[in-house]
């Protein structure tokens, strides 16, 4: 049974007391103002001390949302999660607070912002309705603010992302001091202005009959691999497996070992995709959906939704140790606080993390989380290699859209300027000619927006072509009928924006348009995953892109084995690609290219820009392993350009004065433990325990016999490291835990070969081993955190390298 009322004045008081019971708290308001925080501070602040699970989300639309009020409200606790919506000019007016506690839901839903007079004493009307917390409304409520609050187009606010919208605060009202008229402008205009497509829609599979299940193609190898790993006692890996190759089929027949288990994604569609798959395989087992409206937490196999098991009441509705094996679905996305939360919480015999794209181009390390273990890796171009996917024929036609005249978002081109360019009969014409050039019979295009799906649709439409402009805003069309219908070649295209990324697959579709400028390079490699299905009546697939001066142009066919410097006498087959591969790029594209990678942005700016992204995420000033976990250049980069992470700070004047007489003073250091050779991790593991004394002591001298105990147990201690440089014929002899047998390779290899190539800064004379610095005492604490630091990122990407070498040759 539900309660609603009606509340048009003192909101304030039903939102502390809701605060001071909630287990859970969602505050989703167009803006904040200082006053406002004023009024929930303290609630908030003893919710978070008795662990409440609390996020809050607001958004910069016309910059109402005040500066000093975002810094008050992310500094109330450390574990209060608060993020802001990006609006681009897109009006952005949700008001909402959601409170769950162990038996009720409570949504509050109506004007107030999160102001002093909207909470107390201005007119507003906002609904409270009370219900169980598995009511339709609030299920519906909580899901929809965590999608708007793990949105792409949202960030992190702390004191980087702060200090940046203040700037641009104090900015747009120094321009706009008519606010109040400028707001009514921008909302006519939103009339007008695109859809903003804020979810990601995906559609089902349509459905394929299987006689009997059974490993095949990759699943074969990687189940082997996986069944290995297993029999050595790791506890977690990753699989990365290109699109149409079975990932989820290969979990399934992993996890028949396994008593219990639970399988994780972030769309509920993945979840009854997954729940089918594992039925033809385990016919036998309970299988169960939970996400909020289907709650089968009994199962002997769980599908969960990540945005409903994150939360605090249902996580807990499970013991730690619950679930044999855990499966993680799309694992590139498990760096996110969700994942974390729920991969940290649970104790599984065995973690298990499936995708297709673990690469960082979404700024995040999932390489940590399965503890370097990647047990088989296998990319599109390789599977095509064997066989286990459809070859290509990618078609580069030039587009003369000039790019560099539509502003750049940071993440994409702004929208509206893009449709200018894009929405133009002569530019429908020639994408048309291209297709009809080069296409087969089933086509997928796809597009930047909804309406240049729906101008495209249309286009072809009216030359006579079957299309249809498929988007989650065209709630008439049956989706999986259309996916049928282009099946049945009933269809000649589907045009789409962002809908068949993840989760979806049509095997006999043998033609792809990308009529879009690249913005992502891991949605780009999804996309195209999308033709690269095995079919009876397909021999290879199309890819027709339409390539002008656009960022990321030059980058995506580097990752196509298509090498820097093109050769413009030549547009076909290259020998990088896999046999049976076309490569045919217009004449106009290789000049292009070939003038691209000439202009290519300075090294140094690129990775100024790179660095600066990565601070404002994490809202400090990155470490050198925070900049190779979460940066999309490689942080190698910085070495070969700087000499060493310190240099490139004090060059990107991000070094305090004290620092930078730091940095002067023991540079040639910096570079040194930077660029020292590792074929093997010895020398960092050196310097790691004399770093682990404490900065007051680790530049006095060690002895090999001092340095055993740590260096064996830091190499044996996890089985990737043992396998990687404890396996040697020397090394096996160790395993008795010899310590004389330890020291003495630690003489003869890392302290006597490093004090023999560093130029006199590392000492191993009489049985000492020591550098040969002279640090003045103000000093030492900044070069002992700046020496850890180096040798915590040498360390971390040694192992790395290592483990993706191994998986490469396997």
């Amino acid at each position: 049974m539900s309660e609603v009322h009606l509340i048009t004045s003192q909101l304030v008081d039903r939102l502390i007391e809701n605060i001071e019971t909630a287990d859970t708290i969602y505050i989703l308001t167009s803006f904040v103002m200082k006053s406002g925080v004023d009024l929930l501070e303290k609630p908030l602040l003893n919710a978070a001390e008795r662990n409440a699970d609390i996020k809050i989300c607001t958004g910069d639309y016309l910059y109402i949302t005040q500066p000093e009020a975002i810094h008050k409200l992310a500094a109330i606790h450390p574990s209060i999660e608060v993020r802001m919506w990006k609006s681009k000019g897109i009006s952005f007016h949700p008001k909402a607070y959601l409170f769950e506690d162990e038996r009720n839901g409570t949504s509050i839903i109506g004007s107030s912002n999160l102001s002093r007079s909207a909470l107390t004493k201005g007119y507003e009307w906002n609904v409270e309705v009370n219900e169980e917390s598995d009511g339709d409304l609030f299920i519906t409520a909580a899901k929809t603010f965590l999608e708007v609050f793990q949105h792409e187009q949202t960030i992190a606010l702390n004191e980087v992302t702060a200090k940046l919208y203040k700037s641009e605060y104090e900015m747009f009202h120094a321009k706009t001091p008519q606010l109040v008229k400028k707001w009514t402008t921008l909302e006519e205009q939103d009339l007008m202005l695109p859809v903003q497509e804020d979810k990601i829609d995906i559609v089902k599979d349509p459905p394929a009959i299987y006689e009997t299940i059974q490993p095949r193609f990759a699943q074969i190898e990687a189940l082997e691999e996986l069944n290995t790993a297993y029999k050595s006692e790791y506890d977690s890996a990753m699989v990365v497996m290109a699109t149409g190759l079975g990932k989820t089929y290969l979990a399934g027949f992993f996890a028949e070992k396994f008593p219990r288990i639970l399988f994780i994604a972030h769309l509920e569609e993945i979840l009854y995709q997954a729940k089918a798959s594992f039925e033809k395989i385990m016919q036998n087992r309970s299988l169960g959906i939970y996400n909020g409206k289907m709650e089968d937490s009994k199962a002997s196999i769980v599908f969960a939704s990540i945005q409903t098991l994150s939360r605090k009441k249902h996580l807990e509705v499970f013991d730690a140790n619950d679930f044999d094996l855990i499966i993680v679905d799309e694992f590139h996305h498990a760096a996110a606080a969700s994942y974390r939360k729920v991969i940290n919480y649970f104790e599984p015999a065995f973690l298990l993390g499936i995708t297709a794209t673990p690469d960082r181009n979404d700024n995040r390390d999932v390489y940590d989380i399965c503890k370097g273990n990647v047990a088989y890796k296998i990319d599109f171009l390789e599977a095509i290699e064997k066989d286990w996917l459809s070859a290509f024929k990618y078609v580069g036609v030039y587009d003369d859209t000039d790019y560099s005249r539509i502003s750049w978002l940071g993440t994409r081109y702004d929208e509206e300027e893009l449709l200018v360019a894009q929405l133009r009969q002569g530019m429908s014409d020639k994408i048309i000619e291209a297709w009809e050039k080069h296409k087969q019979s089933r086509t997928i295009v796809f597009c930047s927006s909804i309406r240049q799906a729906d101008f495209l649709s249309q286009s072809f439409t009216g030359r006579g072509y079957r299309t249809v402009s498929l988007h989650s805003q065209n709630k008439g069309l049956n989706r999986n009928l259309v996916i049928e219908q282009l099946d049945r070649g009933e269809l000649d295209a589907i045009f789409t924006v962002n809908l068949f990324n993840e989760g979806v697959d049509i095997p006999s579709v043998d033609t792809l348009l990308f009529v879009r400028p690249t913005e992502s390079l891991t949605v780009f490699t999804q996309q195209i995953g999308r033709g690269l299905r095995l079919h009876p009546d397909k021999e290879k697939c199309v890819i027709i892109d339409l390539i002008g001066n656009y960022r990321n142009a030059d980058l995506k066919l580097n990752m196509l084995r298509v090498p820097e410097v093109l050769d413009k006498k030549k547009s076909g087959v290259l020998p990088t690609l896999p046999e049976n591969c076309v490569l045919d790029l217009e004449m106009k594209v290789i000049n292009l290219l070939n003038e691209m990678m000439r202009k290519k942005q300075p090294r140094k700016e690129i990775l100024l820009a790179n660095y600066n992204r990565v601070k404002e995420e994490i809202g400090k000033r990155p470490s050198y392993l925070d900049l190779h976990l979460k940066g999309a250049e490689p942080a190698s980069a910085y070495k070969s350009e700087f000499k060493s992470y310190p240099a490139f700070l004090n060059w990107a004047d991000e070094l305090q004065e004290n620092e930078i007489t730091v940095f002067e003073a023991y540079k040639d250091w910096y570079t040194e433990v930077e660029k020292t050779a590792m074929t093997k991790s010895y020398k960092m593991i050196v310097l790691l325990y004399m770093l682990n004394k404490g900065p007051e002591i680790w530049l006095k001298p060690v002895t090999p016999e001092e340095v055993a105990p740590f260096f064996f147990k830091y190499l044996t201690e996890k089985e990737y490291r043992r396998n990687i440089d404890f396996s040697g014929k020397a090394a096996k002899e160790m395993w008795n835990g010899d310590l004389k047998k330890v020291s003495k390779l630690i003489r003869d290899m890392p302290m006597t070969k490093w004090s023999g190539s560093s130029n006199g800064l590392v000492i191993f004379n009489e049985g000492e081993f020591s550098f040969n610095l002279s640090v003045n005492e103000k000093d030492a604490v900044q070069l002992y955190r700046w020496t850890k630091e180096i040798c915590e990122y040498r360390l971390h990407h040694y192992f790395e390298r290592k483990e993706n070498q191994i998986v490469k040759k396997g």
